[in-house]
């Protein structure tokens, strides 16, 4: 249980609403931030604006997975206000009050520090990134097949990247039937591809084994899919990028050329935010616990 807990939930999407009906189900009292047009009651969820809310009661502080942009603002779906997390607010907080994020920024990373006050990036966690790519591939096969007038079976995919969205991606379009290529730069990468029966290359010969693409799927956040790379691209194929933002391709070259890329990184929020939701709220609910018990034990 979570009682006698405060926690601030600031912004976010669909996914907020399982971890808000999680934690008030394990009696942590909640302050909601963003949450006007939300419909949901939640016993033990308090509706408040940002400048009304009291820091200084404030245990943890929970922001959407994609935290806050370079000048602080926090998005949500369920407000039409514009939310700003400062450097000042933060201040104001207990000593030992924590930032639940999913990714993270400099801007973010830089009020926390300044603050000394701790940081947790959830998508850090194995365990919340390998669960994650689940929706994630199910979204991605759902854009493949939504943009696209030919099957996955047979086409020619290459996924950019080996981390735990890129290896579930590759080996569900490759279980689909598609002839899937992945590149990488590690050669510890390289070999884990070629394990999984999937054909390998590094990032340096990008160029060469794009030439006849069907789909580009990129995990990697940085900008892979140059204009030069694009050139070299058939105009059917279909860009999905699944980095965060801004993502790693050129999509004004992509759209000059006239090759459709689409930018979709917080796809479990979007196809599957009841599923995606429990997942974090299971993962939020066992660190506040920890935390609390840690927090008993020094007072004792």
């Amino acid at each position: 249980m979570l009682t006698g807990l405060h926690v601030a939930v600031i912004g976010g999407d669909a996914r907020q609403i399982e971890i808000i009906r999680t934690l008030t189900e394990r009696d942590a009292k909640l302050s909601l931030i963003g949450f006007e047009q939300l419909d949901h009651a939640f016993a033990g969820a308090v509706k408040e604006k940002i400048d009304e809310l009291d820091f200084s009661s404030i245990d943890a502080l929970i922001l959407p997975v994609a935290g806050t942009n370079s000048e602080g603002q926090v998005d949500s779906i369920f407000s039409s206000e514009r939310i700003f997390l400062l450097e000042e607010m933060l201040e104001r907080t207990p000593e030992h009050c924590t930032i639940y994020s999913g990714i993270s920024n400099s801007y973010l990373k830089g009020i926390t520090a300044q603050t000394k006050r701790r940081l947790v990036q959830l998508f850090e966690r194995d365990d919340v990134a390998i669960y994650n790519s689940i929706p994630t591939v199910e979204g991605t096969i759902m854009m493949a097949i939504q943009h696209t007038d030919f099957t996955i079976h047979g086409s020619k995919v290459v996924v950019l990247g080996l981390g735990r969205v890129g290896m579930s991606v590759a080996r569900a379009f490759s279980a689909l039937g598609a002839r899937v290529r992945v590149g990488a730069r590690k050669s510890k990468h390289i070999a884990r591809i070629t394990e999984m029966s999937l054909t390998p290359f590094y990032l340096t010969e990008l160029e060469l084994n794009i030439c006849d693409a069907d789909l580009v799927i990129n995990t990697i956040p940085h900008e892979v899919l140059s204009a030069s790379v694009i050139s070299k691209m058939p105009a059917h194929t279909l860009i999905i990028d699944l980095a965060s933002k801004p993502g790693g391709t050129d999509f004004r070259y992509a759209e000059k050329r006239g090759i459709k890329a689409l930018l979709a990184p917080s796809l479990p929020g979007i196809v599957a935010p009841k599923s995606a939701g429990k997942l974090l709220a299971n993962v939020l609910a066992q660190l506040l616990k920890e935390d609390l018990q840690k927090r008993k034990g020094k007072a004792t």
